[in-house]
């Protein structure tokens, strides 16, 4: 390593002359970079038209991500078998300030009937059902499961808008209503998400270099990345390998467009330093390259390793994000070690015009590779001067902020808060549970053997949380049968009408419960946790799927994850920094300065969910994405830093390696970070809950960890301990005048 270092400070004294560029070939030179560039630019055009394809191959159904096992997927599996038809009910829902007549009745079920006429729409449409204020009018509207269900819904919302009722209002509302509001939130991902992000980072860029030509290489990088991991995503969701939602994709954009410009200003920032003791790009461009590749590589890796982790995930949602993702950093990593390389060797130091760095290898040489006059030089004195003093103050202000985590909700929200801002769906619902059983259209689904239905219903009909109970029967005019306590109840009719036969699917039969409460609200995840207990008691081989089930699978799958992954993210990344240093302590301490920093974001995020913004709560996941980008994107920063401080304490000693570290490294990661906070906060453009806190814990949590844990906390502490920073290796053993005595007695010998 010293011979190495040595090596390049010779290199840089002598690049101009003749024997650096007679290494390699003009013609290497020449077309190396074009190929790479040609490469990139091709990838790029094959894979942009792909932006506009997503949507068919994405899908935002929650039951889509839940484990095979789970009981919400396996009565999703025989729902289809029983009703012969794969089917989202959405249920339209008239109101007024006065009694529906039967006249008026008859004219919404006459409008109703035209909705067969929409593409997607069933013929199945029920009759128009009043309540029993006859203040609302309720009808189920099946939507073909195959169709766009936001258009769908949209097609029947415009064709209703007019209705025939003067002075009613109507709101298209059940799961299909939902349903279409996700697809009206993620609507903005293609187009405003990536305006918002690119356009926040290319600011950034021209605040910081003050130039036109940098920012414009930087983002192509970017897009570039994306591009190409959007082709390859695309095409193995396509092949159904992957699964691609919203919520994934939305990720996906940000995390590449993030990463790629951290790992491009990393290589920036070098390739500018070594332009200022090379004329030749050549040179310049190989040692900046060198100089990059390792902490771009651990970087990018370690956020893989984290990511991947989620593989472990039995919530589909979460396993899938894992390789989605990782296949951006991928492609992150190797734009910003071979287009950007390639982009600025063609542009030379015109790629920093106005501000080209000059050739001054005296200038930098009396520097001693540091610069003198710069706040983190300024900064790096006071931690030389108080080191301990700074660590345990950053602790203990950190450890106060992470005190609020206790506070956070993250028990799960209703799926009536999931989209921000106005919601025809969530109005609908507000309007049937005023008239109707709330959780009417989305009831409790019950299988069972045919021989245990009755038991099965008793179980149901004593429950408080169920208003009634019927039996998919399709000899009924309905297609449902009510179950009363003595039994199957015959339709309206003359005396004597028989009683519908139950239909049976492998002797199995489902029963339907009409929950008394909002299909999305705790009360009802209670009415079937408690309906599973009493069932699974009595009737072993029963199970309960639904709306809510669904949900209640969700959150338990994703509290799973959260306990399961969370300390594996932790092991891996802490194996991958104890090889990158040759270290055991340093890594150690790395992780609990992170972790510590992740406390503090979620801390200071239950304050603002709760008291700022007033959130109804937060998923489950929240926490595990907050902790898998924060621990994974935070440590970054740290390896940026201890790569170069290592380096630099190899030639200068443990302590004065730290402060050189620091304040070489303090604009590039200062700038990264503040890019990768505003790429993250972009993602509160989607009016989606669940991205608008994710985009603030991670926008939040990595200017924290780039301000004050990776400028005080981690420089300060590593001072204070010494070269025992790096114990167990060779560093923490030997000083800084014990390996000069033996680089000079290597020499002499």
């Amino acid at each position: 390593m010293t011979r190495d270092h040595e090596t390049d400070i010779a290199e840089s004294n002598t690049s101009e002359v003749g024997p650096t560029k007679s290494r390699v070939a003009t013609w290497v030179r020449v077309l190396l970079p074009a190929l790479l560039i040609l490469a990139w630019f091709a990838g790029a055009a094959i894979g942009g038209p792909y932006f506009g394809k997503v949507d068919e191959v994405s899908s935002n159904d929650q039951s889509a991500y839940l484990p095979e096992s789970s009981e919400a997927t396996k009565v999703q599996e025989l729902q289809t078998e029983f009703n012969e038809s794969d089917e989202i009910p959405a249920i339209v829902v008239y109101s007024s300030d006065t009694e529906f007549t039967k006249m008026q009745i008859d004219d919404i079920s006459d409008e109703l009937e035209e909705l067969t006429d929409i593409g997607g729409v069933s013929d199945d449409i029920s009759p128009a059902i009043p309540s029993e204020d006859g203040l609302a009018v309720q009808a189920f509207v099946p939507i073909d499961a195959d169709a766009d269900v936001g258009d769908v819904v949209t097609d029947i919302e415009n064709a209703l808008n007019d209705t025939v009722v003067d002075g009613a209002h109507v709101h298209v509302t059940g799961p299909a209503g939902f349903s279409a509001d996700l697809a009206a939130g993620f609507a903005g991902i293609d187009g405003l998400l990536l305006g918002v992000a690119l356009l926040a980072v290319f600011i950034i860029l021209i605040l910081v270099y003050r130039s036109l030509l940098l920012p414009v290489a930087v983002l192509a990088t970017s897009m570039f990345a994306l591009c190409v991991a959007l082709l390859c995503v695309w095409w193995l969701a396509k092949a159904d390998i992957l699964l691609l939602s919203g919520q994934t994709q939305g990720i996906l954009f940000i995390l590449v467009i993030g990463a790629a410009t951290d790992y491009s200003l990393l290589y920036v920032a070098r390739y500018r330093e070594t332009l200022r003791v090379h004329t030749d790009k050549w040179a310049a461009s190989m040692r900046a390259w060198r100089g990059s590749f390792e902490p771009i590589v651990a970087s990018g890796s370690t956020v893989i390793a984290g990511l991947l982790c989620l593989l472990l995930s039995d919530l589909k949602s979460n396993s899938t994000l894992g390789p989605v993702a990782s296949i951006g950093i991928v492609f992150a990593m190797l734009s910003a070690l071979t287009l950007l390389p390639a982009l600025l060797f063609a542009f030379g130091r015109a790629a920093f015009w106005p501000r080209r760095p000059k050739y001054e290898p005296d200038v930098v040489a009396a520097e001693n590779g540091m610069p003198r006059r710069s706040v983190w030089a300024k900064l790096a004195r006071l931690i030389q001067r108080r080191p301990r003093v700074i660590w345990i103050t950053t602790v203990l202000v950190l450890l106060a902020g992470a005190a609020g985590v206790t506070q956070l909700k993250a028990d799960g929200v209703p799926q009536s808060d999931l989209v921000l801002g106005q919601s025809q769906a969530r109005d609908g619902q507000e309007i049937l549970g005023e008239h109707f059983p709330e959780g009417s259209g989305s009831p409790a689904l019950v299988v069972v053997d045919e021989g245990s239905l009755q038991d099965a219903a008793d179980i149901l009909l004593a429950d408080d949380g169920i208003d009634g109970v019927t039996v998919t029967a399709s000899d009924s005019p309905s297609g449902t049968a009510s179950v009363t306590e003595d039994g199957i109840a015959p339709p309206p009719g003359p005396p004597g009408t028989p009683a519908p036969q139950p239909t049976t699917v492998d002797g199995s039969v489902l029963l339907q419960g009409t929950l008394t409460s909002a299909p999305d609200s705790e009360e009802a995840a209670e009415t079937v946790r408690d309906l599973r207990a009493q069932l699974h008691d009595s009737l072993p081989e029963a199970l309960v799927g639904g709306v809510t089930a669904t949900s209640v699978d969700t959150n338990d799958a994703s509290i799973h994850d959260r306990n399961l992954i969370i300390p594996i993210v932790l092991a891996v990344i802490l194996v991958i920094l104890m090889l990158l240093l040759r270290s055991i302590l340093a890594p150690i301490l790395l992780i609990l300065t992170t972790v510590i920093s992740f406390g503090t974001a979620m801390g200071v995020a239950a304050f603002a969910f709760n008291d700022l913004f007033e959130f109804p709560g937060a998923d489950p996941a929240v926490p595990l994405y907050g902790f898998v980008f924060l621990v994974a994107l935070g440590i970054d920063y740290n390896i940026f830093l201890m790569t170069r401080v290592r380096e630099e304490s190899i030639a200068h000693g443990t302590r004065e390696g730290i402060v050189r570290g620091l304040v070489i490294t303090g604009g590039v990661i200062t700038s990264a970070g503040v890019v990768l906070a505003a790429t993250f906060a972009a993602l509160s453009v989607i009016p989606i809950l669940f991205l608008v806190q994710i985009a603030f814990i991670v926008a939040f949590g990595v200017l924290l960890d780039t301000f004050i844990v990776r400028s005080l906390l981690v420089p300060a502490l590593t001072y204070d301990i010494g070269r025992a920073t790096w114990w167990p290796s060779k560093l923490s053993r030997r000083s800084h005048e014990q390996k000069v005595l033996d680089a000079k007695a290597d020499g002499q010998g």
